[in-house]
């Protein structure tokens, strides 16, 4: 129950934002990429953060972790390796 009440305030809080921005719902196609795009990084910030704090090590963190999450397998190119 808990996940669906943080994903109503979630929502309410876009709401909110949209109606400071006068932007009507459904957003124009740039404003709701843009959106989406500060979702994807936002949701990086706070594993970020922790590992931070912790004295633990980011930069591992972002080139695995993070990438992987935000662009999902990129493509390996074997055009350089000799057979």
């Amino acid at each position: 129950m808990l996940p669906y009440l943080i994903s109503l305030a979630a929502g309410l809080l876009v709401g909110a934002i949209y109606g400071f921005l006068t932007v009507r719902s459904p957003a124009p196609p740039l404003i709701a990429l843009v959106g989406l795009l500060g979702i994807l990084v936002g949701e990086q910030v706070v594993p970020l953060a922790k590992r931070a704090i912790a004295g633990q090590e980011v930069t591992s963190f972002l080139r695995d972790h993070s990438a992987r999450h935000m662009f999902g397998r990129l493509p390996h190119n074997d055009a350089g390796k000799e057979s």
